[in-house]
């Protein structure tokens, strides 16, 4: 934890996750010892490229990991209970209550068979079994009212709405309890670009109006420009940088986080399409010292000898790479600027 972040607490603090995945060759570090805290009424995106393990962060924050993978390390504090290691039945009653959801594919996630009014009764009767009936429709209808559905949607099926109603409705679900941190999956990956606003703009909408603290999982940093407040970037199973989300957009310090930030595209100038050099490592075996090397343009020997720490060197920006040289007076070095591009 730096030193800014001290003076906050923090709603989730993840320390040291670890996900990995069995093979017969071996494991798949998908996680491999990620750390980040998410503070009240925030928005933390987490992006990388497909592959890195942004799902799968998500699955082991919420403990949903099923085999072949397996949670091996790791804290998952949420408001100072460790989420690691609880029975079953305290984390079903955790979930939706303080620790919500909100799936990748919503199609996957409803149920065809069941009215939607009827599985976010479920989600509501499931923890507060001594709810009113009476009181359930008007609520059921005010949570469809506040992610900006038609009352009709009550009595429909999942069939009947197209992408973007069923997407919603999966945020009504996460809601519906009013937890404290909801997850938000790539929720708006699978739709098309007009829908894809609407659905962001009523997270943002429920957001504001809940006060809730929301993780975004996504690989569309124009989106994510929009959305969050702070950007944790994720290479190969770990965090490489974090950075309020304007740091990050004006002045990233990660080499990989620069190839993102020139992959959104510009209105206001052409430029070429930067494509990334290299291929990654194989993610059962990786290499000794910093994990993008292989593909890193600035690769120096110590990068291939040892692994970087996690610096501070603008408040609140963390990043993991022997490019930057720290003072104790918090001032520091960029390698690049004293000896040229290495």
């Amino acid at each position: 934890m730096n030193k800014h972040e001290q003076e906050r607490n923090p709603v989730l603090k993840v320390r040291n996750l670890r996900v990995y995945y069995e093979t017969p060759k071996g494991d798949v570090l998908a996680v491999d010892g990620i750390d980040f805290n998410l503070y009240e009424g925030e928005t933390l995106g987490l992006v990388g490229e497909s592959g890195c393990g942004k799902s799968t962060a998500a699955m082991g924050i919420l403990q949903l990991v099923t085999p072949p993978g397996r949670i091996v390390d790791g804290e998952v504090m949420l408001e100072g209970e460790n989420l690691l290691g609880l029975p079953d039945k305290e984390l079903r009653a955790m979930r939706w209550v303080k620790l919500a959801l909100i799936p990748q594919g919503a199609m996957n996630s409803l149920n065809p068979t069941m009215k939607v009014s009827d599985q976010i009764a479920d989600v509501i009767l499931a923890h507060e079994k001594k709810y009113d009936r009476k009181r359930l429709k008007p609520r059921i209808l005010e949570l469809l009212s506040l992610v900006g559905l038609p009352g009709r949607v009550y009595e429909l099926y999942p069939h009947e709405l197209s992408g973007g109603m069923k997407q919603r409705v999966c945020i009504a679900m996460a809601i519906a309890l009013n937890p404290t941190v909801i997850v938000a999956d790539e929720s708006t990956s699978a739709l098309d670009v007009v829908v894809q606003r609407v659905v962001a703009q009523t997270m943002l909408r429920v957001k504001e109006a809940l006060g809730v603290s929301m993780i975004m999982i996504g690989h569309d940093m124009g989106l994510m420009a929009q959305m969050v407040d702070r950007i944790a970037v994720m290479y190969a199973g770990k965090i490489v940088e974090i950075a309020p989300v304007k740091d990050m957009f004006t002045d990233p310090k990660h080499p990989y986080s620069e190839l993102l930030i020139d992959s959104v595209p510009s209105l206001k100038e052409r430029k070429p399409l930067k494509i990334t050099e290299g291929i990654t490592h194989d993610p059962r075996n990786p290499p000794p010292g910093c994990i993008f090397q292989l593909r890193c343009p600035f690769v120096m020997d110590v990068c291939r000898r040892d692994a970087p720490p996690m610096q501070e060197v603008k408040p609140d920006q963390l990043v993991a790479c022997h490019l930057y040289q720290v003072h104790e007076d918090g001032s520091y070095i960029d390698v690049r600027d004293v000896v040229g591009n290495p």
